[in-house]
């Protein structure tokens, strides 16, 4: 059966739970990944999370997944991963797709606007 966007959001907001710009930094301090989903060009424009790895969307299981010959080592399933995108909505498919693939402990920070606005460090 067909599945819409919304409905799709709706499983993965059960499964990926939100954070706070404050919680992140405190993941990010113990060691969890930070990725930007977003695409190439939005990160050009605007910059990024100091630290975070930019993966677009469409190439995340290709680095997440540890038998894919692009696989990224700092993607490991028992590390805690926090995603971003825009405005949240990308980072929560991406982070159900990690959880479907194994990954333990996977966030959504939302947004990078949200981010910046509680004065997140970035480049």
């Amino acid at each position: 059966m067909a599945r819409t966007v919304a409905e799709m959001l709706a499983e993965a907001r059960a499964e990926v739970p939100t954070i706070t710009p404050d919680d992140a930094k405190a993941m990010i301090a113990a060691g969890a990944l930070v990725v930007d989903i977003r695409d190439s060009a939005e990160i050009a424009a605007s910059g990024k999370i100091k630290g975070a790895i930019a993966v677009g969307r469409g190439l995340l299981e290709f680095k997440a997944d540890p038998t894919a010959p692009s696989h990224d080592p700092q993607f490991q399933p028992a590390r805690p991963v926090i995603l971003y995108c825009a405005s949240g909505g990308r980072a929560f498919l991406a982070g159900k797709t990690l959880k479907d693939m194994g990954y333990a402990d996977v966030r959504n920070l939302g947004g990078f606007a949200g981010w910046k606005a509680a004065g997140g460090d970035t480049e």
